[in-house]
């Protein structure tokens, strides 16, 4: 039956991948499947590569973890490379932060100066608080009698002089207003 089905010029002898009329393709449906998980898997090894910048950065919570990401993302859609190696040695590289002690020197003067915490921040304080032409070694200026009865009504917060705290050596508090950076 098998030489029936087979052409009077071809050889007897066919290799075992060579199926016949009407038959399924066994090694082409192999080397479909082999084809689709290899790209599949170019793909995630692609994509894992071209993330580790951000993965290193995210790993060691860097402070430039955005900018790394950003330029990951940059050099995924320009296919320029020099975004990628950036954003590589930007993660690897520890920036300093200065934030944290600049905060914290904040805090601390705010502390002394007796406000709570956030309470001397420019964003929070109004315009009209301090002249700007007051400078810290001025004495404080009482206001005019007739708006004597005015400075007394309620102050509004953040307004006005801001307390002192007592002093444990003895000596007479100075009277303080807060101004302007």
């Amino acid at each position: 039956m098998a030489s029936e089905l087979l052409h009077p010029a071809a050889t007897h002898h066919l290799p075992s991948f060579i199926t016949a009329p009407g038959e399924t393709d066994v090694l082409m449906v192999v080397m479909a499947v082999i084809l689709a998980v290899s790209v599949l898997m170019f793909g995630i090894l692609f994509l894992r590569l071209h993330t580790l910048p951000e993965r290193m950065a995210h790993r060691g919570h860097k402070l430039q973890f955005e900018i790394v990401a950003v330029l990951g993302l940059i050099a995924l859609f320009t296919h320029m490379h020099i975004f990628w190696l950036i954003g590589l040695l930007l993660a690897m590289i520890d920036l300093p932060d200065f934030g944290t002690p600049l905060s914290r020197i904040a805090g601390s003067a705010e502390k002394m100066a007796g406000l709570k915490h956030g309470e001397g921040a420019p964003e929070l304080l109004p315009e009209t608080e301090a002249p700007a032409t007051a400078h810290a070694d001025e004495p404080v200026q009482e206001p005019a009698p007739e708006l004597a009865h005015e400075a007394k009504a309620a102050p509004r917060p953040g307004e006005g002089l801001v307390p002192v705290p007592a002093r444990t050596d003895g000596a007479a508090p100075k009277r303080r207003e807060r101004l302007h950076a």
